[in-house]
């Protein structure tokens, strides 16, 4: 039997996709990586993907996992040998569990982001992950590349909402981990070496996510800023006026609202006159465990004594659900007004949120000195210091000479970035896209670490090769 054939053996015929059938799983959702594959493989089990990650390891067939397709850093594409299998976890679609005197529940990987939140608010509970591709990620995905969102700054990252995985290693066996416990100190915590790791350790096919409290009542701003520093001052404000009732807190620059309009017009900028053309905006989220009229009567009172001390230039509070869902709707519109306008070069960092207001000054000088035009697209989830800090071609560039300029771009962001002590990766991850970077940013003994985990944990190297990085067997 051929190859082709015995993968068919494994998880039936209809589920071993080749030729032109395969196309949108080689490319990402970016349009900047693109690859082939000896076939696209949608295993229905979580034994089936065992029986296939055997089949590799026996053939040394490098393995791809893929969720929705939505990563942005290639993590999800393979290279272009067309020696690696493409293993899609969409028919791992199953809630195997909703408990909620635990606050849990048990999903497969191939579950639609918006179907966990789903799942979570018909039992009266929330899932607070919570992000632009919401719609087509997956929980598997969100897990492996540590996916971040718009409510870090309440309930954190992806790693944190999670209890216990259960992940296919790259030897085939199965780790059955999802205890739903929150408290296990019975050594090391395995669960966190997978969480972020792109699928370069082993293929996660099932998590126990935490669940939380619905809440009574959810209250949106729109506020208009002079200034970086406004904003900064302005999140400290808001934490000691909402505490943990704070759950969102997202700077945007004026540019980018200006962007989403235009390209969408069905959308419209809340403000009027001089405040429609303000420099900087902010976007505030409460959560409020009493009553609308508590938490709207909070955030007039934090909103008003920051318009009072003139941190904040004008504000729109949001009077309904879908007046705070068009707020939303033109922070989440941005990356797609991007897309519409053209390519440009994309930055996803982390730094101390009391180092935004200079790393933002000093990063936008250093490129206008180096590429005098270029134009500053930054957005991001300010309360928990990640910007994505894109550079468009303006009016002074076409896209070819953006593009040709890429990587000096890449090096006046990431080496200002490593000069506040942040990160060149917040919550996007890796992938192919930063790998030859960490070398240079990250401690040397931190890479060594990590050499040996992918050595130990996969020594054939068929696991996600050439993400993340690079141990002796590849």
């Amino acid at each position: 039997m051929d190859q082709l054939g015995e993968l068919a053996a494994l998880v039936g015929a209809a589920n071993v996709i080749t030729g032109d059938d395969a196309q949108g799983y080689l490319t990402d959702w970016r349009g900047r990586y693109s690859g082939s594959a000896l076939a696209v493989v949608r295993p229905g089990s979580t034994q089936e993907v065992a029986d296939v990650v055997k089949w590799c390891g026996r053939h040394q067939v490098p393995i791809v996992p893929q969720g929705g397709n939505t990563s942005l850093c290639g993590a999800a594409t393979p290279d272009d040998s067309g020696h690696a299998l493409v293993l899609s976890l969409g028919r791992l679609n199953s809630v195997r569990e909703v408990d909620t005197d635990n606050d849990t529940m048990v999903v497969e990987a191939g579950c639609i982001l918006q179907t966990v939140q789903q799942t979570a608010r018909d039992v009266d509970r929330l899932f607070p992950l919570s992000l632009a591709a919401e719609g087509s990620c997956t929980i598997g995905g969100n897990l492996a590349c540590n996916a971040g969102g718009t409510q870090v700054l309440r309930y954190g990252n992806a790693r944190d909402l999670v209890l216990g995985l259960e992940v296919v290693t790259a030897q085939g066996e199965i780790w059955h981990g999802l205890r739903g416990l929150r408290k296990d100190n019975t050594g090391y915590d395995l669960r966190d070496l997978f969480i972020g790791s792109e699928g370069t350790l082993g293929i996660i096919t099932a998590a126990t996510l935490k669940l939380f409290p619905l809440p009574v009542a959810q209250c949106t701003a729109l506020v208009g800023l002079q200034s970086v520093e406004a904003a900064v001052s302005l999140l400290s404000i808001a934490r000691k006026g909402f505490g943990p009732a704070l759950t969102g807190f997202e700077l945007i620059a004026g540019n980018c609202l200006h962007l989403v309009t235009h390209h969408f017009p069905q959308q419209r900028m809340p403000f009027d006159g001089p405040s429609a053309a303000l420099p900087w905006y902010a976007l505030l989220e409460l959560s409020d465990s009493e009553s609308a009229d508590h938490a709207r009567e909070r955030f007039e009172t934090v909103v008003g004594d920051a318009i009072e001390a003139e941190v904040v230039v004008d504000a729109v509070i949001a009077e309904n659900i879908s007046q705070s869902k068009a707020l939303w709707h033109l922070r989440e519109s941005i990356p797609l007004a991007e897309k519409e306008q053209g390519k440009s070069i994309k930055h996803d960092v982390s730094v101390p949120v009391s180092s935004m207001a200079d790393f933002v000054r000093t990063t936008n000088e250093a490129i206008q000195s180096r590429f005098p035009g270029l134009e500053h697209v930054i957005f991001g989830h300010l309360g928990d210091g990640n910007l994505h800090y894109n550079i468009a071609r303006g009016t002074a560039f076409s896209e070819d000479d953006l593009l040709g300029q890429q990587e000096a771009i890449y090096d006046i962001v990431h080496r200002s970035v490593h000069h506040y002590h942040g990160s060149i990766s917040a919550e996007h991850g890796v992938g192919q896209l930063k790998r030859d970077l960490l070398d240079q940013f990250k401690d040397p003994v931190e890479m060594k670490l990590m050499r040996l985990l992918k050595q130990t944990l996969d020594p054939h190297g068929i696991m996600n090769p050439g993400k993340v990085v690079i141990s002796e067997a590849g």
